[in-house]
C-alpha cells in the first residue's frame, strides 16, 4: 500500500493560514479521485480540499476548528499502489503564473493633524500587544476576535491554548469570553439594555457574518470616512441598454445588466483620478498601477462577499459582463476560489438591487474607496434648452462615494464621483472600454 500527504495548499500570497471547519469523510472512508475531503475557512473565504488520488483515509491530522499552515499535512490517505505521493502546493497558486508588477510607492507627506490621529498612550498599547502577540502564533480570525472584543495582552497571556504547539484557537478566545460574560453578567446587563422576551429568538451569527462584522468595525477605526454624493442622469443609458440588450444576449450568450455599464463609467474615473486607487501603509501611499474592482454581492443567506474583476481597466464591455455573471453566479453557489476576493483596488456596490435610493457603505480595506449606486428611477426635472426651460421625464440615480480623508480630501472625492456621473450622464457606446 502506498501513501498520499494532503496537505493544505497555497491559496494566495497573503494567506498563509487556514481553520479547518469539517472533515467531510472519515477515518476509513473511501475516497474518490476528486472527491471533497475536507472544508477549510480563511478570513477571505471558504473552500473544499479535493483528492487527486483514489484511497481509503487512514489518518487525520488536524481535528475541527483547529489552524492549519500552508504546506502542513492535513490527513493520509492510502493508494493501492506502493508509491509515497505529496499533493503539490500549485492547487490554487496562480502567482508562480504571473508576472508581479511594482507597485509605485507614492511618498506623500501627511499633514500634521493627520498624523496625530493617535495618543502616545495609544501608539504605546500597540506596541505592546505586538509585542505579546509575537510570543504565540495567532490566527487572522482570532486576532479580529480579539480586537473586537478589547481583550487586552494581559488577559491574551493568561488564556490557555488548546491548538497544535499550545496555540490560542477561536474556541479558546469564544470559551474565554463565555467564561468572561458569566463573572461579570451583572456588569454586562447594566451596560446592555437587550432584555429577552418569552418569544425572542436568539440567532447564532454564521462565520461569514462574524467575519464582516469585524472587517466592518475595523475599516471604521482605520479610516476616517467621508461621503459625497452626486445625481447622475442616465435616461441615454437606460434607452442604450433597451435597445441593445436582446441583440447583446443573442450575440455574446450573456446577459447585459447595469452593473458592467456603472463599472465601466467607475474605471474612466478612476483613470482621471488614479489616487483614488490607492492603499495606506503607515505614512506611505501605495499607488496601484492596476485597477481591479471589487464588486459587493449579496448571498442568498444574507450574508456578503466581494469578488473581484483583476484587471478591469484591460477588458471590454463583453469581457466586462462575462466576469460580473460569472464572480456572481459562483459568490451565490460557493464556488469562489480564495485568489478571487484578493487583491482588489476599489470597490463598487449596487444598493439600488434592493430598493435602495443610496447609501453611505464603509471602506474595503486596504482600499481607500468605495462606490455605491441607487436605484433607477423616473424623476421629473428640469430641462434646458434654447427655447427655454421644461419639465421632463428622465431616468436619474444616485451615486455615493465613501472615501479615506487620510488621503482623499473633499474636492478630490467630490470630483471622482462627480466625473463618474459625467461619463453616465453622456454615455457613448463608442467610447466603451
Amino acid at each position: 500500500m502506498g501513501k498520499y500527504f494532503l496537505k493544505l495548499p497555497k491559496m494566495g500570497e497573503s494567506i498563509a493560514e487556514a481553520t479547518l471547519v469539517k472533515w467531510l469523510k472519515k477515518e476509513g472512508d473511501q475516497i474518490e479521485i476528486d472527491e471533497s475531503v475536507v472544508e477549510i475557512a480563511t478570513d477571505k473565504v471558504d473552500s473544499d480540499i479535493p483528492s487527486e488520488v483514489k484511497g481509503v483515509l487512514k489518518e487525520k491530522k488536524f481535528s475541527e476548528n483547529d489552524v492549519i499552515k500552508v504546506g502542513e499535512i492535513i490527513g493520509v490517505i492510502e493508494t493501492e499502489n506502493n508509491d509515497i505521493i505529496e499533493v503539490e502546493e500549485e492547487i490554487v497558486d496562480i502567482s508562480k503564473n504571473k508576472i508581479k508588477e511594482e507597485e509605485p510607492i507614492v511618498d506623500i507627506p501627511f499633514l500634521k493633524s493627520e498624523l496625530d490621529l493617535k495618543t502616545p498612550i495609544e501608539e504605546n498599547k500597540t506596541d505592546q500587544f505586538k509585542n505579546n502577540a509575537d510570543k504565540k502564533f495567532l490566527s487572522p480570525l482570532v486576532k479580529n476576535i480579539i480586537k473586537k472584543e478589547n481583550i487586552n495582552p494581559e488577559e491574551l497571556e493568561k488564556i490557555t491554548g488548546t491548538g497544535k504547539n499550545g496555540r490560542v484557537t477561536k474556541k479558546d478566545i469564544l470559551s474565554h469570553l463565555d467564561a468572561r460574560k458569566s463573572v461579570s453578567s451583572q456588569d454586562i446587563n447594566i451596560h446592555n439594555d437587550v432584555v429577552l422576551g418569552t418569544q425572542d429568538k436568539i440567532i447564532e451569527m454564521s462565520r461569514m457574518t462574524k467575519l464582516t462584522a469585524a472587517n466592518m468595525i475595523s475599516s471604521k477605526q482605520t479610516s476616517a470616512h467621508v461621503q459625497s454624493f452626486v445625481e447622475a442622469d442616465v435616461t441615454d443609458l437606460w434607452n442604450w441598454r433597451e435597445k441593445e440588450k436582446t441583440p447583446y444576449q443573442i450575440r455574446e450568450g450573456e446577459k447585459l445588466t447595469f452593473t458592467p455599464l456603472f463599472i465601466t463609467a467607475l474605471i474612466k474615473a478612476i483613470k482621471d483620478f488614479p489616487l483614488l486607487n490607492s492603499s495606506v501603509d503607515g505614512d506611505k501611499i501605495i499607488q496601484k498601477k492596476s485597477i481591479n474592482i471589487s464588486m459587493a454581492t449579496a448571498l442568498n443567506d444574507g450574508s456578503l462577499i466581494v469578488p473581484v474583476i483583476q484587471n478591469a481597466d484591460h477588458l471590454n464591455l463583453v469581457g466586462l459582463s462575462k466576469a460580473v455573471n460569472d464572480l456572481a453566479f459562483r459568490s451565490r453557489n460557493q464556488s469562489l476560489k480564495p485568489e478571487e476576493v484578493q487583491g482588489g483596488t476599489f470597490t463598487i456596490t449596487n444598493v439600488g438591487n434592493f430598493g435602495s435610493l443610496m447609501g453611505t457603505p464603509i471602506i474595503n480595506q486596504p482600499q481607500v474607496g468605495i462606490v455605491a449606486v441607487g436605484a433607477i428611477r423616473k424623476v421629473p426635472s428640469v430641462i434646458e434648452t434654447p427655447k427655454g426651460d421644461f419639465i421632463g421625464i428622465r431616468r436619474k440615480v444616485m451615486l455615493s462615494h465613501t472615501y479615506d480623508h487620510r488621503i482623499i480630501n473633499g474636492a478630490m472625492g467630490g470630483n471622482f464621483v462627480k466625473k463618474m456621473a459625467d461619463y453616465l450622464d453622456q454615455w457613448d457606446e463608442n467610447l466603451i472600454i
